[in-house]
């Protein structure tokens, strides 16, 4: 790999030769600053420091978050591809044993000495506004609403522009056939190959906790005739839930409830579905989740969970996903949940990972983001639209390098004597699947 220096020094060297510190090791992307200066390797994308300004935020805020905020504010920008230059950096972290910025006293002291020099001393610049700001007790109801809102009520226009016409907000289901247009076909697969799964029939009560904007409630009610309480915290998706089952003549099959799932009463319902909610639970709370989903279904019937999956040492996902996206999120190790859905009296029957779909969904996402930057802008504003461009770009890649995944997880409540309503295999499942 090849490195450009200029003759004399400017800021990105002085920047540059911090970065390379904190890290441990050259820098895998080049680096331009505010003064013109550039260094770093000559090919690939630039991080470009637009200001001093970004400097001083991370004096204040060190590590991924203050990064994360640089970029939301346009005060750090990539020229060139944003996906290429995070995983140049995620290889550089991998291969060279990269870690990230763990800054003592004395890098603190230096750090400020340059910043110093640079002109680039002054107060705490303010949070972006679009950072979230929560109160009260980790995952009480009032914060939950909170969480839920600061995320899924950001607008049904915003979601209506980035989202196929289903407006499923989760990860499809891919067949080898589909080109990147086919996002929708791809989320219709998914939503039929869960009715399958869940043996939805003529009149079968489904409960479909965190519905959404109600793609699998509406498939359901219209492909397989099922009768379906939806349930979700966010009011902007019940509102537009609502309005579909008035558009399409769904009210005697559809019951939409804007509630927490602790508050949900009633059961004996033929099957469960709870498509990419879980993880917005919390640890200590997934038992008494597990344990309702086992009380709500009767016996005989499934449940349907398809939920994100990471390691130990990120289960909220990360800073930036937690200050901007998901806050409060928990994922965990695909084994821990089964072993806590079957620690509920539940029988998981089959697990299917879709980690290599979530890249190919979450990429289509991303490209009609691109595609209509200004729309979203308009929008939004460009600080927002900038959150998600760094969100999508860096979750693809998430699931891409195996540090994510994604998995659908059925299991059943046997009846007293053992018997699970199963069939004996499930090729039927993936029948013709990429023509729902």
């Amino acid at each position: 790999m090849s490195t450009v220096r200029t003759s004399r020094p400017g800021a990105a060297h002085r920047l540059a030769a911090l970065v390379e510190d904190a890290l441990g090791g050259p820098l895998p992307v080049r680096l331009r600053a505010w003064d013109g200066s550039e260094t770093g390797p000559a090919e690939g994308p630039v991080v470009v420091v637009r200001s001093r300004r970004a400097l001083r935020r991370l004096l204040w805020q060190p590590g991924e978050l203050g990064l994360a905020q640089t970029y939301v504010t346009g005060e750090v920008d990539v020229d060139g591809d944003l996906a290429d230059g995070l995983r140049r950096m995620w290889a550089a972290t991998r291969e060279r044993r990269l870690h990230p910025p763990r800054l003592s006293l004395a890098d603190r002291a230096r750090a400020a000495g340059t910043a110093v020099r640079l002109g680039a001393v002054g107060p705490r610049p303010p949070v972006p506004a679009s950072q979230a700001r929560l109160r009260g007790g980790l995952h009480s109801k009032a914060r939950d609403r909170a969480a839920i809102s600061h995320h899924y009520d950001l607008s049904n226009d915003f979601y209506r522009l980035l989202l196929d016409e289903t407006m499923a907000y989760s990860c499809g289901v891919w067949a080898d056939t589909y080109a990147e247009a086919d996002a929708a076909d791809a989320q219709r697969a998914k939503l039929e190959l869960i009715c399958r799964k869940l043996g939805l029939t003529g009149g079968a009560r489904l409960l479909d906790i965190g519905c959404g904007w109600g793609s699998l409630t509406l498939y359901a009610a219209e492909q397989h005739k099922a009768r379906v309480t939806a349930v979700t915290l966010a009011a902007e998706q019940a509102a537009h839930v609502r309005e579909q089952v008035r558009e399409r003549g769904l009210a005697d099959r559809v019951e939409v409830i804007c509630q927490d799932y602790r508050d949900i009463t009633g059961g004996d319902y033929d099957a469960v579905s709870t498509v990419e909610m879980g993880e917005h639970v919390g640890d200590a709370e997934y038992p008494a989740f597990t344990a309702a989903l086992h009380r709500m279904v009767r016996p005989g019937g499934r449940v349907l969970v398809q939920q994100m999956s990471r390691g130990a040492v990120a289960p909220g996902g990360g800073a930036f996903i937690e200050a901007y996206i998901a806050p409060d999120m928990h994922m965990r190790p695909l084994g821990e949940t089964v072993q806590l859905l079957e620690g509920a009296g539940l029988e998981v029957r089959h697990v299917e990972s879709l980690r290599e779909h979530y890249v190919r969904t979450v990429a289509a996402w991303e490209h009609t983001l691109e595609a209509r930057w200004d729309d979203f802008v308009a929008l939004v504003g460009e600080e927002t639209a900038r959150v998600w461009r760094l969100y999508l770009v860096g979750g693809a890649l998430a699931f891409e390098q195996r540090r994510m995944g994604v998995d659908q997880i059925l299991s059943v409540r046997p009846t007293a004597e053992g018997v699970s309503g199963m069939p004996a295999t499930p090729g039927e499942w993936y029948e013709r699947l990429d023509r729902p």
